[in-house]
């Protein structure tokens, strides 16, 4: 069985390219998703996200929107950043799977994975989130609702707030046909309500922006990323064999480790002596970050985040 899901990554890596791709506007004309979803692993699939920030041209869809085709009814990993794309995912679903969807996970409290949450409500889709993301959706909905709505224009049409109708702490099984799905917080990590998905029989994570790996990780006023750290060994001892990040597209723990763990002790290291030395903010936003330069949304992110984290570990 082991073999097989791996051919068939192997097989879906061909269906999208390899490399990351901020400065494609859009891999699916024909559809307000920025990419064609595909199978990852048989009967999980993804609708694979531009590592661009959100725009108008990938209409908000810069992250990674799942589902997992249970055999009993589909599970769908984020609303998406707005309700015309949550319609264009489940019109995909619809041609791979008549099964319905009958459940809905948000990743956060953030746009991309909310937004599209009043789609599925009008389908009378449950919708399930970590009880801080959705605090946190309720605080900070209306002005994620108008940013989304300033880049995204006509596409924003219909979009309105709605937040998850189930709201669970630690962790919440599913078992729904031939899967049972764990959605669990590992404590604090990019933002509030982080969760994965974790397939413990298929040995694959949906991993959400708990790992990055071809964009840099922004960091928020509010990501702890010493709390990060902790979680991160958490995340680790899950030993997932496949992974599908929040952004960017499927690959294995080697890489997100390298791209998320490794950036968050180099970073804090490199503020860490800055500190020592006696050095001030304005020169944590010139530490050098040039290992990561490659990565996209570096030049968007890069100083943006070394600032945060000389505040952050200033009073630590």
């Amino acid at each position: 069985m082991r073999l097989q899901i791996a051919l068939a990554v192997l097989l879906a890596s061909a269906a999208f390219p390899c490399v990351a791709s901020e400065q494609i506007p859009d891999q699916y004309p024909q559809s307000v998703l920025y990419a064609k979803p595909v199978e990852v692993i048989p009967y999980v699939w993804s609708a694979i996200g531009a590592t661009a920030p959100p725009t108008y041209e990938n209409s908000g869809h810069n992250n990674n929107l799942s589902f997992i085709v249970t055999g009993a009814g589909v599970v769908v990993v984020n609303g998406g950043a707005a309700y015309q794309l949550a319609k264009a995912l489940h019109d995909e679903i619809r041609q791979i799977t008549d099964q319905p969807v009958k459940l809905v996970i948000n990743e956060n409290g953030q746009g991309h994975a909310m937004l599209g949450n009043a789609y599925w409500a009008e389908q009378g889709v449950a919708i399930l989130a970590h009880v801080d993301a959705a605090e946190e959706f309720e605080d900070r909905g209306p002005q994620i609702l108008a940013r989304m709505e300033t880049y995204n224009k006509e596409k924003s049409a219909d979009t309105v707030l709605q937040g998850p109708s189930q709201t669970f702490e630690e962790e919440k099984l599913i078992e729904m046909g031939r899967f049972r799905i764990e959605v669990k917080n590992l404590g604090p990590a990019h933002s509030p309500g982080d969760i994965v998905v974790w397939l413990p029989e298929q040995s694959l994570v949906i991993s959400g922006d708990m790992a990055f790996h071809e964009r840099l990780l922004p960091i928020f006023d509010d990501t702890d990323t010493a709390g990060w750290l902790e979680s991160w060994e958490v995340f680790e001892a899950l030993e997932a064999t496949y992974v599908i990040p929040g952004h960017g597209h499927p690959t294995n723990m080697d890489q997100v480790r390298r791209y998320t763990r490794d950036y968050l002790v180099y970073l804090r290291g490199m503020i860490g002596k800055l500190l020592e030395d006696g050095g001030s903010l304005e020169q944590a936003y010139y530490v050098d970050q040039s290992p990561y330069a490659h990565l996209d949304t570096f030049e968007q992110l890069a100083t943006r985040n070394a600032g945060r984290v000389y505040e952050q570990m200033e009073f630590e």
